[in-house]
């Protein structure tokens, strides 16, 4: 039996991401501001993890064969993890995103040296604390996060680089709402002149995944993504099929505000690393029908 901590996680993948630990036998952990209950069988730790002493004492004297860590968004936060889980884990697994390839732009899958978090320059001065800054820089915060795990030879982490996740009832993005809505009326999408497809990974595969990568041994950045790129063609065609009274309007746009899934920039991650490592992925276009009718409630 392993001992887990889940930092965050109380909803979407992280929510699936716990069920499937407790359901495989280990004793899990889960630590968070306390919100909200952590999933039957978990033990609760309430912290605010930006303060390192609230961390440290909620902690105690426990240690992990695995930390989690659903919600490190900064370099700030890497920084106090990285002080406060040195020697406490043998292996921190760290959920990134597809977002810290968000400067590349290359007509073929991005692989994980693209971006080597060892040479990306790290500024605790920037106002990490700041909502609309965090959420302005979103890419940058992870890709600086990583950054400080990564100067630590010593520190056993991994990123997860997560593609776009879909599917669910309890997507609470309402990014495929937001097709659905103007479908439904005939309401022009608005789409980049140039639009590039994306990769994307369904929300139980990404649960299954980060299973997989916690009782893995690599270390390092691993893309997280199923095989094939799905266009904002595709996201739509597979939205009509359950919105069958609608009609979808493309309106192009060359600068402006544009539909989520749509993307002036090719950034598809290539998942070779951890299909080499042992990890298998499902087609994208084979379950994206299902997590859009699961989303827009008509797959429950």
């Amino acid at each position: 039996m392993r001992d887990i901590l889940v930092i965050g996680g109380n909803r979407y993948f992280g929510k699936r991401l716990i069920t499937r630990l407790i359901a495989a036998g280990d004793r899990v952990t889960v630590l968070n501001r306390g919100s909200s209950a952590p999933p039957a069988g978990a033990v609760h730790l309430v912290a605010d993890r930006n303060d390192e002493n609230s961390l440290g004492k909620a902690l105690g004297s426990r240690t992990f064969d695995v930390v989690v860590d659903q919600v490190c968004y900064t370099p700030r936060q890497a920084e106090i993890a990285r002080r406060v889980f040195a020697g406490r884990t043998g292996r921190y697994v760290m959920t990134s995103t597809v977002e810290v390839y968000e400067y590349e732009n290359t007509a073929g899958l991005v692989r994980e040296d693209a971006v080597d978090p060892r040479t990306v320059t790290v500024d605790l001065e920037l106002p990490w604390q700041d909502t609309e800054f965090l959420d302005a820089h979103y890419g940058e915060g992870k890709r600086q996060a990583e950054a400080v795990l990564a100067a630590d030879p010593a520190f056993p982490y991994v990123a997860v680089r997560v593609a776009h996740v879909l599917g669910g009832g309890d997507d609470f993005t309402g990014r495929l709402d937001h097709y659905a809505s103007r479908i439904r009326s005939g309401e022009p999408i608005a789409v980049p002149a140039v639009n590039h497809p994306a990769t994307y990974i369904h929300v139980e595969e990404i649960a299954d995944f980060l299973v997989w990568a916690a009782g893995a041994e690599f270390t390092g950045p691993v893309n997280a993504a199923s095989h094939g790129l799905l266009s904002t063609d595709e996201l739509c065609e597979a939205v009509a099929a359950q919105v069958p009274e609608g009609k979808t309007v493309f309106r192009s746009v060359e600068v402006g505000e544009v539909s989520p899934f749509s993307f002036t920039r090719a950034y598809g991650m290539d998942n070779s690393r951890a299909r080499r490592l042992g990890f298998t992925f499902g087609e994208a276009r084979h379950w994206l029908p299902r997590a859009v009718a699961e989303t827009l409630g008509k797959g429950n």
